[in-house]
């Protein structure tokens, strides 16, 4: 079953729902055994019929990777996106040029201002960047609740394309306001953190799986988990992170199918909490 597309509001462009984070699984050496498996989870990744590949200066060697294993095995198109994590505009412009040459590309379809740090300074670069068709869209990135007041006021204040924030099934606070306000300002939601950082998931690992699992299309907790983040209309994609070819294939399984609606998680969300 192939994948679902969303929409990117601003471009109309579909975007595959399940992409793949880098955070420490592609912060690997060449030559090592956690190295030699990447190239599976790419695969495995385009083979469902996912593109978006998120990385960060801030995530040690994975833009590298990232740009070493597109090298060799880029049958797919992927949708790069990466960010901006440093104060000033010259710092600015030195990071991203770094990324440009990491990743191994004259131009990365998103650049985001990660944790909005200096966001006026690398916004304004961005936007001259984005006419000169460098960045083909640009966002701003956050990953704790403590932040979504700033999230909320530079969405109000500034015309993005994306925004990423945390969203799961115990951290649902973006529920309150940031998914309703990027879906009325036309923004492409990308999710991180779709486990809850890994502490859900461990919980439930050991735990089966509800009767009603099978029913909405999912053969592992990561797929419900999955599944509840990209049931929300204002998502548009999630990142799960691994350094395994076989999580990404179960994680982007649960990109196919249909998507259960707020009343089914409303009866269900408790009990897998609990």
């Amino acid at each position: 079953m192939q994948m679902t597309t969303r929409p990117i509001p601003s471009t109309k462009e579909a975007l595959p729902v399940v992409g793949c984070g880098t955070w420490i699984g592609f912060d690997q050496r060449p030559g090592t055994d956690e190295y030699k498996r990447l190239p599976g989870v790419l695969e495995a990744l385009f083979a469902a019929g996912g593109t978006l590949i998120d990385s960060s200066p801030m995530y040690g060697r994975s833009e590298e990777t990232t740009g070493e294993l597109l090298a060799t095995k880029q049958r797919t198109k992927p949708f790069l996106a990466t960010k901006v994590w440093t104060s000033g505009r010259e710092a600015g412009i030195a990071q991203m040029e770094q990324s440009f040459a990491r990743l191994r590309t004259k131009q990365i379809d998103l650049m985001q201002v990660h944790n909005l740090v200096d966001w006026r300074i690398h916004l304004a670069t961005l936007r001259g960047w984005k006419e000169q068709g460098r960045v083909r869209c640009i966002g701003i990135t956050h990953y704790t609740a403590s932040a979504y007041g700033e999230v909320e006021a530079v969405l109000r204040a500034e015309k993005l394309d994306f925004v990423q924030i945390n969203y799961s099934l115990d951290a649902r606070e973006a529920e309150e306001r940031l998914l309703p306000l990027a879906a009325e300002r036309g923004v492409a939601v990308i999710v991180n953190m779709p486990f809850g950082g890994g502490g859900l998931l461990r919980r439930l690992r050991d735990k089966p799986l509800p009767a009603w699992a099978g029913e909405i299309g999912c053969t592992s907790w990561a797929q419900v988990l999955l599944k509840f983040v990209l049931s929300h209309p204002a998502v548009t994609c999630t990142i799960p992170g691994t350094s395994r070819a076989e999580h990404m294939a179960d994680n982007a399984a649960a990109g196919a199918g249909s998507f259960p609606d707020a009343a089914f998680w409303r009866r269900e969300a408790a009990a897998i909490r609990t």
